[in-house]
């Protein structure tokens, strides 16, 4: 019995583990324009990610679902108030007995959040009021149309807010979560090597003015294989790919086989309007995906390779991804499922799949970007929306095909 329950131990380690998330809260203080950005790269047991349209109690919101979606539950979102949530669980705040089965509710609170709430000030009342045990164990991002932006560390029955506008508490104008809470116990919680990368590598990059994007988080944090444990970085390290085999453990590295979408939400400055919001979406494992922008203005006209299909609750951009992750990770049996082909990512042939999709994401952003643009100065103009993501769509669905009609 002792032998069993040390086995089921260390697999929960192990899952926990495996479903956790990295996330950043930057201000407009460090961003092109003095917009706010809030990253979140998921981890979790399901693979298949799609967006959704919800019309809400108050306001309504896209959302980040899982494919065999649970209506009631949201991982990532934006209202039309201009408020904007995500999580990432933590493992050191919990104080309490309350038992699993009345836990892991983070989603829930979300798709109430996003239903309900226009800004901080409500979300913090939504908070005090709401049932207790909670039901959760977790950092929560927020953003809203009105310059706020923090982290709420939350456990069943209380909850304390770290400000990202509070230079006492983030004098460069950023913060970075992953699965510990800083009011949490010490030394305990996980994800402390991939905090590390990501706070690295966004501080090496605050020296340069306006110079933090999506297109760079999505291109710098979401993909990338710098182990700051390790100091390796397997995209700069010629020659410890060259001489090994092409095969590394994943283990640790931000993207890993667990990470089934990236969102870098771009928020609007105080005064600005709310449905400006963009929420810029990458489905399915990020190495082998493209970022595409969904639009809080254009309510239920999303683009349709991003949503479920009418034969299947799978969004194709999000199985496009998945086509390619599989081969990334093609080892199942033993150990296998722990170790990936990185040379199929990234090689010094550049045909690596994140360097054959890398400029259609480029041509993405470009476009994407000039629209972003219009609409904050012009309006939302469906026809132009519409227009765009036929051709991006069109470009997106032929590099795919090329690339497996070449394996």
């Amino acid at each position: 019995m002792k032998k069993l329950f040390l086995l089921l131990f260390i697999s929960c380690l192990f899952c926990a583990d495996m479903f956790c998330c990295t996330s950043t809260i930057i201000t407009g203080k460090l961003t092109r324009d003095g917009r706010p950005l809030m990253w979140k790269h998921r981890d979790t047991g399901e693979e298949n990610n799609r967006i959704e349209y919800f019309k809400g109690d108050k306001y309504f919101f896209l959302a980040l679902v899982d494919s065999p979606h649970k209506y009631n539950e949201a991982w990532t979102g934006i209202n039309s108030a201009g408020l904007c949530i995500m999580n990432t669980a933590s493992y050191n705040l919990k104080d309490d007995d309350v038992k699993a089965d009345q836990m892991d509710k983070e989603g829930i609170l979300m798709f109430k959040v996003l239903s309900s709430c226009r800004n901080l000030k409500e979300f913090e009342e939504f908070l005090d009021n709401y049932e207790r045990p909670i039901g959760v164990e977790a950092n929560f991002g927020v953003i809203d149309a009105e310059g706020g932006a923090a982290y709420y560390e939350v456990n069943n029955h209380k909850w304390t807010k770290v400000d990202v506008n509070d230079p006492k508490i983030a004098p460069q104008g950023y913060l970075v979560y992953t699965n510990h809470s800083y009011t949490g116990r010490l030394d305990e919680g996980m994800g402390y090597v991939r905090y590390t990368t990501a706070d690295e590598i966004i501080k090496n990059r605050i020296g340069t003015a306006g110079s933090i994007t999506p297109a760079w988080i999505f291109k710098n944090l979401s993909r990338s294989f710098h182990h700051s444990l390790m100091g390796i970085d397997l995209i700069k390290d010629n020659d410890l790919i060259q001489r090994g085999s092409g095969w590394f453990v994943d283990q640790d590295f931000i993207p890993r086989k667990s990470s089934t979408a990236s969102i870098v939400i771009e928020g609007v400055k105080k005064g600005e309007n709310p449905l400006n919001t963009v929420m810029w979406t990458i489905l399915g494992y990020p190495p082998v995906s493209v970022a595409v922008p969904v639009f809080i203005a254009a309510k239920e006209n999303q683009p349709a390779m991003m949503l479920k299909t009418a034969e299947s609750l799978n969004a194709p951009m999000c199985d496009m991804a998945l086509s390619l992750k599989h081969k990334v990770f093609p080892v199942v049996r033993g150990n296998g499922n722990k170790y990936f082909n990185f040379n199929l990512l990234y090689n010094p042939e550049a045909t690596g799949y994140m360097q054959v999709l890398a400029p259609v994401e480029k041509h993405v952003f470009s476009e994407g970007n000039k629209l972003v643009n219009e609409f904050r100065e012009k309006g939302y103009d469906r026809n132009k929306l519409e227009n765009y993501y036929r051709d991006i769509f069109g470009e997106i669905s032929s590099v795919y095909d090329r690339i497996l009609s070449e394996e």
